[in-house]
């Protein structure tokens, strides 16, 4: 076998290198590399290092959590396969203040632990007034309690006083600054008071109907946990097996899972618009590369070449350049993703694990990909350019790439990509939006041109319009290439402004700065009148107001339903708990309608949250019975809601539409934005000593921040994809620079003018900006809505200025791009082109 186009694909290779002609496909894969590496690097180092930091967000490496003692099977199984155990109780109960220090006292969440607690993660708490945090894995010891500092302010107390909890007294001795395994149930948002378990009978607290949660937590080595969990959801799976559950990462933060994976697609759907891109670029830039070839090729089929020959050169030729550019990728993106490791710092309680390889092997895969689906394809035509064209220029010239090539290498290009979003509707919109904008930037660059030719009066519009127009008109196809070249280049530019503006904007309003950071509850109704009026002396205008109704779900259209009517772990935990019920004759501003109407005053009806109807299988139509303290309530669902949960707005599964629910026992929650005044709290709780006020400052504040460094790693990366776009739209421009050379020759061998070729051109690229810049933007909208619809979950208006700035944007650039490019064009001396053309 010959291997002589091994040598021959390196030296055309160092040869093109060193012309400068290989630049562009260079340039377009490492872009296209180095975005998907930088995010594929940091996503990779992230759900390692959350996977790490979600065993101490647990305590142990799984947790059982139960209504009742955890059955002794579970503690049976975790002791035969050698784990590590520990048992946590919680509960709400009332604290006081010794009498001579007030006798004041406060809802808590009061906590039990065992020694060896916990068992993942460390406590971190201070020993003393204004001093130092420590970790540290010891308990309370017995007779003393660790707080919140929360709690020592509501009461007026300092450590070292006397804190009292049912029949116990305990000194409190240190204040707790930080609790892996806290969660994020609603109770666990009161003051924290912890204690031994072995202080906890003396208390008195636990009785027969009291409501605790038990916490059995077990550690050890991965192979025995992975046996302990695969037991465990097996035995939950056991009929009579009630209120016991397995605790993870995502139940164990709802707070923090929809702004994580709203960050996580937002850095892909930039990594994928870069990808996208750079395919663009590869493809013009190969096609040119092609062309400006011909003629080698001829003379390499003169010089006895093979076909094979020469198709093997240059598929061994963009190989090599494939693994140098792809590698290049992966060394620049790995540089990138170090970049969003300080800007996130923070996301996980240490510092991040090492990557693995797989993000090194999908760059590499995808750059090679991409050179060899969007660039072999005009480069293998090289190979069979027949010999006379060394004599005759008019023969062996680029035809369309066979739509089978094409169709393979698309596919297979669109399936890594699919893969990189990690979200099928992501990659879907993103990809099948761009395909079939492509489809349509083409026909209606198509219509356009055939419109302006029929169009244009030659008999009175300018000369320069003329020429201009004449130019688009006589090679058709390539003005719709160029035009739907840089239609889809400016389609991703705009889809990013709007993602940096827009988009973002949107997200932020999802939780938004100002939301509130105060929930009360435990209103009565004969304090209504004053507790707002309270609000407003101290300066809160605006707050969610609603009554709350508990009520547990008995009956499903007449049917009785317990946990089990259900399979589905979520759905049983739902039918044995007691729902926050509400009622309001108007529809809360943060709800969307999504099935159904909302009927003020309507007698009988429900609206229902969305989840909570794909999870029980509810739909319109459908008759729910509540028990709500003894009060049977059975109503028909008219309406379903779609629910942001981490807005921080007070939310409700179930809603009436009513002013007044009668018959039923109820009291208020509010929910408000903290005055700057100090001692709020504590005024209100004074006032109203039956309250419960949750402060969600600390909470709020870390959606916050977590937001704000998500959003600067998005806007890091969005360079990555703008300098994609500016090589596409460069690509498009310089595509058929050649051509334009040997027409403007002619043209000023005729006679023309400096100046009016300069005109022409300028009309030229103007014009097909203008026309691609329209096009992107109205496909920029859609695509734009259909992402922030499906994809991020939040509601966007697109902005009716866009268009207008895209065309004007998209002309400037094209106009700017084209100067950059063809800048020479009109200074080469007129015998040099038409000697070049005559070669």
């Amino acid at each position: 076998m010959d291997w002589s186009f091994l040598r021959l694909g390196w030296r055309t290779l160092w040869r093109d290198m060193r012309a400068g002609s290989l630049r562009l496909l260079v340039v377009a894969v490492t872009l296209a590399v180095a975005a998907l590496c930088a995010v594929g690097f940091f996503s990779d180092r992230l759900q390692r290092g959350l996977q790490r930091d979600a065993l101490q967000l647990l305590g142990g490496d799984a947790v059982v959590v139960s209504d009742n003692p955890t059955p002794a099977a579970f503690a049976e199984r975790a002791r035969a396969l050698g784990l590590r155990s520990v048992t946590s109780i919680s509960f709400a109960t009332m604290a006081r203040a010794d009498d001579a220090q007030g006798g004041a006292s406060k809802l808590v969440a009061l906590k039990s632990v065992e020694p060896g607690y916990p068992l993942r993660g460390s406590l971190r708490v201070v020993a003393q007034e204004g001093g130092p945090e420590r970790s540290t894995r010891e308990i309370p010891a017995r007779g003393t309690v660790w707080v919140d500092a929360a709690l020592l302010e509501a009461l007026g107390l300092r450590l070292g006083d006397a804190l009292l909890l049912g029949d116990a007294r305990f000194r409190i001795t240190h204040t707790i600054a930080f609790e892996p395994d806290r969660g994020a149930g609603f109770i666990n948002f009161a003051p924290r008071a912890m204690i031994a378990a072995a202080d906890l009978p003396a208390t008195g607290l636990v009785q027969p109907a009291s409501r605790l949660t038990y916490r059995f937590a077990v550690a050890g080595p991965p192979a025995a946990v992975r046996n302990f969990v695969r037991w465990a959801e097996a035995a939950l799976k056991q009929p009579g097996v009630r209120g016991v559950r397995l605790e993870t990462l995502e139940t164990g933060r709802p707070e923090m899972r929809q702004t994580l994976e709203r960050a996580d697609k937002f850095l892909n759907l930039v990594a994928l618009l870069a990808a996208l891109l750079s395919a663009v670029a590869v493809a013009l830039a190969a096609r040119s590369f092609a062309a400006a070839h011909l003629d080698t090729a001829a003379l390499l089929r003169v010089l006895g070449q093979s076909q094979r020959s020469i198709a093997g050169a240059y598929c061994m030729e963009f190989a090599l350049l494939g693994l140098f550019a792809s590698g290049l990728g992966v060394a620049l993106g790995y540089a990138v993703h170090l970049g969003f490791v300080q800007l996130l710092a923070g996301l996980v309680e240490s510092g991040l694990p090492a990557p693995s390889w797989w993000p090194v092997a999908f760059g590499l895969g995808m750059g090679l990909t991409l050179l060899l689906a969007f660039g072999l394809p005009p480069v293998l035509q090289l190979a069979q350019v027949p010999p006379l064209r060394v004599l005759r220029r008019d023969v062996g010239g680029l035809r369309p790439a066979s739509l089978g090539v094409l169709g393979v290498g698309t596919l297979g290009f669109a399936a890594l990509l699919l893969a990189v979003g990690r979200d099928l509707k992501l990659g879907l919109i993103a990809v099948g939006g761009f395909a079939g904008a492509v489809l349509l930037f083409a026909v209606l660059g198509w219509g356009a041109v055939r419109l302006l030719r029929a169009w244009v009066r030659t008999a009175t519009a300018p000369r320069w319009w003329i020429l201009a127009v004449r130019q688009l008109a006589a090679r058709p196809a390539y003005t719709v290439v160029q035009i739907s070249s840089l239609a889809v280049g400016l389609l991703a530019l705009v889809l990013l402004v709007l993602l940096r503006t827009d988009l973002i904007s949107s997200w932020r309003q999802a939780t938004p700065p100002d939301a509130p950071n105060r929930f009360v509850i435990n209103i009565l109704p004969e304090q209504a009148q004053a507790f707002r009026a309270r609000l407003h002396a101290a300066g809160v205008r605006q707050y969610d107001w609603y009554p709350m109704v508990r009520g547990r779900l008995v009956a499903i259209n007449g049917q009785p339903v317990g946990s089990d009517s259900f399979t589905e772990d979520r759905a049983r935990q739902l039918v044995e708990r007691e729902f926050n019920l509400s009622y309001t004759s108007r529809l809360p501003a943060h709800n969307v309608l999504v099935a159904g109407r909302w009927v003020a005053q309507e007698a009988g009806a429900i609206s229902v949250e969305e989840g909570l109807a794909k999870t029980l299988g509810l739909q319109l139509g459908d008759r729910l019975r509540f028990d709500m303290a003894g009060v049977q309530n059975e109503a028909r669902i008219t309406s379903v809601r779609k629910v942001d949960w981490s807005s921080m707005r007070a939310n409700f599964f179930v809603l009436y539409p009513l002013d007044q629910l009668e018959g039923v026992a109820a009291t208020y929650l509010a929910a408000f934005r903290a005055p700057a005044l100090a001692g709020l709290d504590n005024a209100l709780v004074r006032e109203f000593p039956n309250i419960t006020a949750v402060d969600l400052s600390q909470t709020l504040g870390q959606v916050q921040r977590v937001l704000d460094q998500v959003i600067a790693a998005v806007e890091f990366l969005f360079v990555f994809t703008l300098a994609a776009g500016l090589v596409v739209l460069f690509a498009a421009v310089s595509a058929t620079r050649e051509e334009r050379a040997r027409e403007f020759a002619i043209l000023r061998a005729l006679g023309a003018s400096a100046r009016l070729l300069r005109a022409v051109q300028r009309a030229e690229l103007l014009g097909v900006g203008l026309l691609a810049g329209l096009l992107a933007s109205v496909a920029a909208l859609a695509v734009g809505w259909a992402l922030a619809h499906y994809v991020f979950d939040f509601a966007w208006t697109a902005p009716v200025w866009v268009p207008l700035a895209g065309a004007l944007a998209g002309a400037l650039l094209a106009l700017a791009a084209g100067w950059w490019s063809l800048r020479e064009v009109l200074r080469r001396p007129v015998m040099e082109t038409l000697r070049r053309a005559v070669e």
